[in-house]
């Protein structure tokens, strides 16, 4: 079953790659043999993270600013990843954001439009022009990264909730539409320790570490094997699921 992980050769687009779970995962995905560019808004980050992949694992890893609110930067993005390396046979749509807000009443029509537009509509576009070329040339895989708010949704963030449950839904009728070449999976995170991590009040940390049955939050990499998994040919006969991890959120 080894060699079923090893991902040698294989080229991976990760938005949201730069920092957070993004990060974790690109490290992960590099350490099996993959080539891996690293999409995010700030060009910057990318390109530090970049010279640390190519410095530490040997592969190729190419840096690109990409708002995936735009479809336009969408196209351009995957246009610059197959002019550099031919094709891409792994993606994960990772990019997400979850803006904060007093009350429902004060989301702005601007704070939703962009909501859906980086946590939806972006990962249909990027799954649609990726996906149907990875079925061109006969086989891919593509990883949706969620949240459990898709299932468990809170007052705090209802448009992204609905955003994430949306991704959800997409994956099985992906799968379906890019079947049987492509596979299109998901994975729902629940709180993780990432830098997002630093603006949850105490308390919600506090509440969360009670409830949850592994009593904590966890460490980006506790979700590289999960990718790993949907994205090498060991979930060969995995597609259209929803994995939750999550540590047991009741």
């Amino acid at each position: 079953m080894t060699d079923a992980f090893d991902l040698t050769g294989q080229r991976a687009l990760v938005t949201g790659g730069s920092r957070g779970l993004g990060r974790a995962i690109v490290l992960g995905l590099a350490a099996r043999g993959a080539d891996v560019a690293i999409a995010s808004r700030k060009i910057e980050s990318c390109e530090k993270l970049a010279a640390e992949v190519e410095a530490s694992f040997g592969v190729r890893a190419l840096p690109i600013a990409c708002n995936v609110s735009s479809w336009e930067d969408c196209d351009r993005m995957v246009t610059d990843v197959n002019t550099a390396w031919g094709g891409i046979d792994i993606l994960v749509n990772n990019a997400g954001i979850s803006p904060l807000y007093e009350s429902v009443d004060e989301v702005s029509e601007a704070l939703f439009d962009k909501v859906i537009a980086v946590n939806l509509k972006g990962p249909f576009r990027l799954m649609a022009r990726v996906g149907t070329e990875m079925k061109r040339r006969g086989g891919g895989a593509i990883v949706n990264i969620s949240s459990n708010g898709a299932i468990r949704p809170t007052a705090d963030v209802v448009p992204y909730c609905a955003a994430k449950a949306g991704l959800n839904n997409m994956t099985e009728s992906m799968a379906q539409a890019l079947g049987p070449e492509v596979r299109v999976n998901t994975i729902m995170p629940g709180r993780f320790n990432t830098d997002m991590a630093t603006y949850w009040p105490d308390e919600v940390v506090e509440e969360a570490k009670k409830t949850i049955s592994l009593h904590r939050i966890g460490e980006p990499d506790e979700i590289v094997g999960a990718v790993v998994y949907l994205a090498s040919k060991a979930s060969s006969f995995t597609t259209a699921a929803v994995l939750r991890i999550d540590g047991g959120v009741p």
